[in-house]
């Protein structure tokens, strides 16, 4: 599979005369004005999710160039070596196959990709340990001596079953409290186990490698906090969500289940990092989880580009960023179940495309992830909305919403709504007026993403879809969206000052930091 970079196609400079001659001075106002069509061919409906994109600062002609540059790029073949399990993560020499673990047990005959081999030889794998999972899952949802259940993961382990867990709070067991901890600060943890019980207490240890620092020690402290409470039995309380085995057995923990080195942490929610969803919402709703994802998987796999949703929104990232030079896009889910959405795909995208070189190391000359913000509706408009309208930048914003409320309460989910449709409309249109602090200029980008409900399956489908929207803009940029080496080097030098805290050493260290260590010292009793 050969991949070429987007600066280096031939559509490349015809996409940078394209904004020069009408992107620049793009205006949706206009748009909307000469082409009564507009809102018919610029949204779709996708498994689960429907998007306008109407609201957007682009017009056929650049979008079948954009269309033209995926082409030129080798984004159906990417794709195509994506679903095949072919080593695409190439710094690691590993497969990325996280969208394997939503596949049927009997799947579809994915030959026309080269994926019949890889499917055969690894989904018995992931249906055996699913089954086991949720077999687990079940028998925690029947024990009632165990009330709480506390997940204890960083980053992938802790954002994405998070999120979706609270996203699936009306399908959850309504007699069991997740909780959820992740910050090495010992504030949170603390915070968690005030009022818990040991014998009602279950602890999910989530780390791949059971080595992670900040989920380790919290995990110490945990079974120490159990064992000072009177708790007797590590085993029953105790489960792991890691492939270390013997690291877990040492620990104290016999009940483990593991996943795989072809997924990533920030896509393996749908992997035994996901049993705080499938204790949440049980083994059926957490097969329909899979299964909306599955679905928005074979619209990527299968779906012309043209018609194909992540792939439309991964271009118009790719015009946004490096045409017009929008730096950042928020995040405004309408429902407060989504609060975690933004948290969430902050880790999907900024993780996986906040790159400086490309997929050969080499240092590129343009723009990659923009950076991801927001705060559910209606809550945002009192905070940073004001910034989104009057602002001297522009701030393309992603609309979520539902259309079914999960309430009986009268009037809210209709003003819910009328919120998020006024919000984008008047970003849109604007508003004149001669006194500069009442003018609105308008023309500002917007995309509307709509849910019938909030459901499991729905749910899946929206992070799938997000997943697949991060891998075309990643593609396009010819960069590998599936390693994070930028986590590591912070974390190795902690490990170098941690031990300084309790010596005071400052040799070597930068005069900025020694000074600060100094003054974190001296402020201790």
């Amino acid at each position: 599979m050969e991949r070429n970079r987007c600066d280096r196609t031939p559509v490349w400079t015809q996409l940078q005369a394209a904004y020069q001659s009408t992107g620049r001075g793009f205006d949706l106002r206009d748009a909307f004005a000469q082409d009564a069509t507009r809102f018919a061919r610029f949204s779709q409906q996708a498994p689960h999710v429907f998007a306008d994109l109407s609201k957007n600062r682009i017009d056929d002609a650049t979008e079948r160039l954009l269309l033209e540059l995926a082409v030129q790029c080798g984004l159906p073949e990417h794709r195509d070596a994506l679903f095949a399990g072919q080593a695409i993560n190439t710094t690691e020499q590993r497969a990325v196959a996280h969208w394997l673990l939503r596949n049927p047990v009997v799947p579809p005959v994915n030959a026309d990709c080269g994926a019949t081999k890889f499917v055969a030889a690894e989904l018995p794998k992931v249906h055996e340990t699913l089954h086991a999972m949720l077999a687990y899952a079940e028998a925690v949802r029947s024990d009632a001596a165990i009330t709480d259940i506390v997940n204890i993961g960083i980053g992938g382990s802790d954002l994405g079953p998070q999120m979706a867990v609270r996203a699936l709070q009306a399908f959850a067991h309504r007699a069991k409290r997740l909780h959820f901890v992740s910050n090495v600060d010992g504030h949170e943890l603390a915070a968690v186990l005030k009022g818990l019980k040991a014998e009602n207490t279950l602890f999910l240890i989530a780390s791949k490698t059971f080595t992670t620092v900040e989920t380790m020690t919290n995990a110490a402290s945990a079974k120490g906090w159990f064992l000072a409470q009177g708790g007797t039995d590590t085993a029953r309380h105790f489960a792991a969500l890691t492939t270390n085995v013997a690291a877990a057995k040492v620990f104290g923990i016999t009940t483990t289940f593991g996943f795989w080195d072809w997924v990533g942490g920030r896509y393996s929610l749908w992997s035994a990092i996901g049993l705080p969803i499938a204790i949440a919402i049980g083994a059926e709703g957490f097969r329909s989880f899979l299964a909306g994802a599955h679905a928005m998987d074979e619209h990527f796999r299968t779906t012309p580009l043209a018609q194909s949703l992540p792939v439309r929104l991964g271009l118009l990232d790719v015009w946004y960023r490096n045409f017009h030079g929008f730096t950042s896009r928020s995040i405004a889910p309408y429902h407060s179940a989504l609060q975690r959405l933004p948290a969430y795909l902050q880790q999907l995208e900024m993780e996986s495309n906040g790159k400086r070189v490309d997929a050969q190391g080499e240092a590129l000359p343009f723009g990659t992830s923009p950076v991801l913000w927001g705060e559910p509706g209606t809550n945002g408009q009192h905070a940073y909305f004001q910034m989104l309208h009057q602002g001297t930048d522009v701030v393309p914003v992603e609309f979520v919403a539902v259309r079914q409320a999960q309430h009986t309460l009268a009037g809210h989910h209709d003003l819910l709504l009328a919120n998020a449709l006024a919000q984008a409309q008047a970003l849109m249109l604007g508003k004149a007026d001669p006194d500069g602090h009442r003018h609105f200029p308008g023309n500002r980008p917007s995309t509307f993403l709509l849910l019938d409900a909030l459901t499991p399956e729905s749910l899946g489908a929206l992070i799938a879809l997000q997943e697949h929207r991060v891998f075309v803009s990643g593609s396009i940029w010819g960069i590998n969206s599936f390693d994070q080496w930028g986590v590591e080097l912070g974390k190795v030098l902690a490990q170098d000052i941690a031990p300084r805290l309790a010596s005071g050493n400052a040799h070597g260290l930068d005069a900025s930091t020694a000074g600060l260590l100094e003054r974190i010292r001296s402020g201790r009793a």
